[in-house]
């Protein structure tokens, strides 16, 4: 085990929020003293199935505790998604049903154990306890919090003077994210900077229950790859966990020099030592930002892929952009021929290349739909079915149609 100034230093990098200091290093210097790890808790409402960069920012700092030899405790909010995280919401989200809270917690632990190392993880279930709870026993819990300080809340407090409805169970929401610290005695708790408050209650809890109040770490949004917005899905500034190597690879160095060194202080394995030369270096000339961008890219498709499948997306992106010819493997789609030509939008949603024929209308007005080496800015323009025609959307996505399969459809 490290030293107490060695754990700290690097359980401190790039965190938002430590509550407190004082207590960390205390709890830290019993471990070291004991030999007891410290017992590490990250919750994780299965709310989507599909993970992105700004979701590892959490498991990144979860794999440093694992390095320092402590327990981490993956916890799959399985009770608590059926209520909803009203957290940064201006209105009550949709419930799941236990279907949908089932099928995504299958998919969350094939993916987390893409970071986490999965002979050093606990994957628990809250469910197990909180599904335990009594009437009687929630009514005591609910006790313990007053509606002034639910109210502290941001989010409940904008909604409340605005006049939008809070729903009760809303409010149980963090009592019983709190109560999850109580049922595992944790000693550190993880969550993003919205997270705050509800982690804030967990300590309140562990005080009210007898227990050593937990240490609070939160972790920043990670800025998805316009350097703007928080990662999401929903603003398509996301590097999916799960993409291709040639997707990963490709988004990765499409960022901004700035935002690398972001991505490297929240994401990498590499020192902080070693990030402050690589940027010293590129800053005073002596590298440049691409190779510096490269070993990122090839870093973070390593971890999602492998080595070699990293290095062949390194091959292929070099080979298109840098310089500017066509992948070896480009994928075919066979459509039928036909005496009428295919709208353009249609072929594009046929041959997977966009999501629905909205989205490339959409393409297409953004100048980013090429036919045949030729950039398409008529949305309403028509494809003849007959021959081969080579698709391309935005910088990496290609497509061979090759009309005269019969079988067929569009």
């Amino acid at each position: 085990m490290k030293s107490v100034a060695e754990q700290m230093a690097l359980i401190e990098r790039g965190t938002a929020d430590l509550i407190s200091p004082e207590d960390l290093k205390t709890k830290l210097e019993r471990s070291v003293e004991t030999g007891t790890p410290l017992v590490i808790k990250a919750g994780f409402d299965p709310t989507a199935p599909d993970l992105h960069l700004g979701h590892t920012v959490l498991l990144q700092k979860l794999r440093h505790f694992q390095s320092l030899g402590h327990e981490v405790n993956f916890l799959i909010g399985d009770f608590t998604g059926l209520i909803g995280d009203p957290t940064g919401k201006s209105d009550t989200r949709p419930r799941l049903t236990r279907e949908d809270v089932e099928r995504n917690a299958e998919t969350y632990k094939e993916q987390v154990f893409k970071i986490l190392d999965p002979d050093k993880t606990r994957v628990l279930f809250n469910s197990a306890w909180l599904g335990e709870l009594s009437s009687y026993d929630m009514i005591r819990l609910a006790s313990e919090l007053t509606v002034a300080r639910m109210l502290e809340r941001d989010d409940f407090k904008t909604r409340f003077e605005g006049g939008r409805p809070i729903s009760i169970h809303e409010f149980l929401y963090p009592l019983i994210q709190g109560y999850d610290s109580v049922a595992m005695q944790a000693d550190v708790e993880l969550g993003g900077t919205d997270q705050l408050f509800n982690l804030l209650v967990g300590r309140d809890l562990q005080r009210s229950h007898g227990q050593e109040p937990q240490v609070v770490l939160t972790m920043p949004l990670l800025e998805g790859l316009d350097g703007v917005n928080k990662m999401s899905k929903s603003l398509g500034n996301y590097i999916g966990i799960s993409e291709s190597p040639d997707n990963i690879f490709g988004k990765v160095m499409s960022v901004s020099d700035e935002l690398m060194f972001r991505y490297y202080e929240l994401l990498s394995d590499l020192g902080m030592d070693e990030i402050t030369a690589l940027r010293q270096d590129m800053e005073a000339g002596r590298v440049h930002p691409r190779e510096v961008k490269v070993r990122l890219a090839l870093e973070l498709t390593g971890r999602f892929h492998d080595n070699e499948a990293a290095e062949q997306a390194r091959l292929n992106f070099e080979q298109v952009f840098a310089r500017h010819e066509l992948p070896d493997d480009i994928p075919e789609y066979n459509a039928p021929a036909d005496d009428e030509p295919v709208w353009l939008p249609r072929l594009l949603l046929d041959a997977g290349l966009v999501r629905s024929t909205s989205d490339g209308r959409r393409m297409i007005k953004q100048r980013a739909v090429s036919v045949n080496g030729e950039k398409v800015t008529d949305v309403e323009v028509k494809v003849e079915a007959r021959g081969e025609v080579l698709l391309k959307v935005g910088k990496r996505r290609f497509c061979r149609v090759v009309f005269g399969d019969s079988s067929a459809s569009r």
